[in-house]
C-alpha cells in the first residue's frame, strides 16, 4: 500500500489536503445558497438582488459553485493517491479556497458590476485546479492519468465561456457554458465511477461478488455521451441529441444491470452512488422523451443535478471524509444514511412528482429545496469536526 507521509507543519489539520477545505466548503454553500434561492425564488421581485439573473444565479453555483468546489476535493485528494505526489497543501491550499470563497461572496453582491471581479476569481480557482491536478500526474509520469487532466480543462474553457457570454463578449455564452460545464460533470462521474464503484462494491458487501469487466461497455458510453454533448451543447440537433440521449441511458442500464448486487441496499454508501448513476440515466431518458412529448426540460436538468451529481457528490464526501481521517468507511455515522436518503427523496419530489401533478409544482419544488437544505446541513454536523480535526491515528492526510 502507498503511503505518503509530508513532513512539516501538522498545526493546521483543515488544509493537510484538499478534501479538507473544500468539503467542508461545499457543505455550509450547499445549505446557505439553497436558503437563499428558496428565498430568492419563491419572494420574486421581493427577494433579495443579484449580480447575475436569478436562474442563472442558481444554475451557476450550483455547479461552478458547489460542484467544483467537491471535484476539487475529490481530485486533489485522489491525484495525491495515484500519483503518490503530495497536492497542494498549507497556504497555497488555504489562497486556492479562498478565491472559490471570494468569487461565493461576490455571487451575493447585488450589482452587475461585481461580475468582472466574479468572473476573476471563479477563473483564478479553475486554472489554479488544472495547474495543481496536472502537476502531480506530470512530475510522475503517469500520462495515462491524462484524462483525469483533460476534464478539469474543458470545466475551465466552459466556465470561461460562461463569463464570455455574462460579459456581453459571446452571444449565448452562458448558456453553452452552462450545460456544457453540466454534462462534463457526467462525464467526469462516469469517468470516475467506472474507476472506483466496481471496486466499493466489490470490498464492501458482506458477500462475494463478480462484477463483469466490459471494456466495450465502458467506451461505448462515453462515446455516447460525448456525442451527446456535442450535439445538444454545439450543434442544438434536437432528434440526433434525443437519439444520443437514448442510448446514453440504455448502456448507463447496462451498466447499472453489472453494478447491482443485493448487498448494496445495506449499505448507504453503496446505494447511494448506484441511485446517483440510475438517476442520471433517468435524466437522459426524460431527455430523449422530451422529443417526442411536450415535458419540463428542467425535469432531466434536475435528474441529472439534483439526484445524479447530489447524491454522488454526498456520498464521496461522506466516503473520502471517512478514509483519509483515518475511519473505518465500512462503518459510516447512523446519520450518513438518513442525509443520503433525504437527497434520494428530494430527487423524487423535484423529478417525479411534478411528472404525476404537475399542477403542485412550486410545492415539490419547495419541498425539494428544504430536503436538500436539511440533508447538507446533517452532514456538515456529522463531518465538520471530522474535516477540521486531525486524523485520528495520528498522521499527516
Amino acid at each position: 500500500m502507498l503511503t505518503i507521509e509530508q513532513p512539516g507543519d501538522y498545526r493546521i489539520s483543515l488544509l493537510h489536503l484538499g478534501f479538507r477545505p473544500f468539503f467542508l466548503l461545499a457543505g455550509v454553500f450547499a445549505v446557505l445558497s439553497t436558503l437563499w434561492w428558496t428565498w430568492v425564488y419563491h419572494a420574486g421581485a421581493a427577494g433579495p438582488g443579484l449580480p447575475l439573473p436569478p436562474t442563472l444565479w442558481h444554475a451557476h453555483e450550483m455547479l461552478y459553485g458547489y460542484t467544483m468546489a467537491v471535484v476539487a476535493g475529490f481530485l486533489l485528494t485522489a491525484v495525491r493517491n495515484w500519483t503518490g505526489v503530495q497536492t497542494l497543501n498549507g497556504v497555497p491550499l488555504l489562497l486556492m479556497a479562498s478565491c472559490w470563497l471570494a468569487a461565493r461572496a461576490l455571487a451575493l453582491v447585488p450589482d452587475g458590476a461585481a461580475v468582472p471581479a466574479l468572473a476573476v476569481f471563479d477563473m483564478l480557482f479553475a486554472l489554479a485546479l488544472v495547474a495543481t491536478v496536472a502537476h502531480p500526474v506530470i512530475k510522475a509520469r503517469q500520462w495515462g492519468q491524462s484524462g483525469v487532466v483533460a476534464i478539469p480543462l474543458l470545466l475551465a474553457l466552459a466556465h470561461g465561456l460562461f463569463y464570455a457570454g455574462v460579459l456581453g463578449w459571446l452571444p449565448h455564452g452562458a448558456q453553452t457554458g452552462l450545460y456544457l460545464g453540466l454534462y462534463l460533470i457526467v462525464l467526469l462521474i462516469f469517468v470516475m465511477g467506472r474507476r472506483v464503484v466496481p471496486f466499493f462494491i466489490s470490498k464492501g458487501v458482506d458477500e462475494p461478488v463478480r462484477i463483469p469487466d466490459r471494456p466495450w461497455l465502458d467506451q461505448a458510453i462515453l462515446v455516447s455521451l460525448g456525442a451527446f454533448i456535442a450535439a445538444e451543447v454545439f450543434l442544438a440537433q434536437a432528434a440526433l441529441s434525443a437519439a444520443l440521449a437514448l442510448a446514453a441511458c440504455l448502456l448507463q442500464v447496462m451498466r447499472l444491470r453489472d453494478w447491482h448486487v443485493r448487498g448494496i441496499w445495506r449499505k448507504p454508501l453503496l446505494w447511494s452512488l448506484y441511485l446517483a448513476f440510475a438517476s442520471i440515466a433517468l435524466g437522459f431518458a426524460l431527455k430523449a422523451v422530451a422529443l417526442v412529448t411536450p415535458l419540463n426540460p428542467f425535469l432531466a436538468i434536475h435528474a441529472m443535478a439534483y439526484g445524479g451529481i447530489g447524491l454522488i457528490t454526498l456520498g464521496m464526501m461522506c466516503r473520502v471524509s471517512l478514509g483519509h481521517t483515518g475511519r473505518n468507511v465500512f462503518d459510516p455515522p447512523p446519520a450518513v444514511t438518513w442525509m443520503l436518503a433525504l437527497v434520494a427523496a428530494g430527487t423524487v419530489v423535484r423529478v417525479l412528482l411534478p411528472l404525476a401533478w404537475p399542477g403542485h409544482y412550486m410545492l415539490w419544488i419547495g419541498l425539494s429545496q428544504a430536503v436538500w437544505i436539511l440533508a447538507f446541513a446533517l452532514f456538515v454536523w456529522t463531518y465538520a469536526a471530522m474535516l477540521i480535526k486531525p486524523r485520528v491515528d495520528g498522521h499527516y492526510g
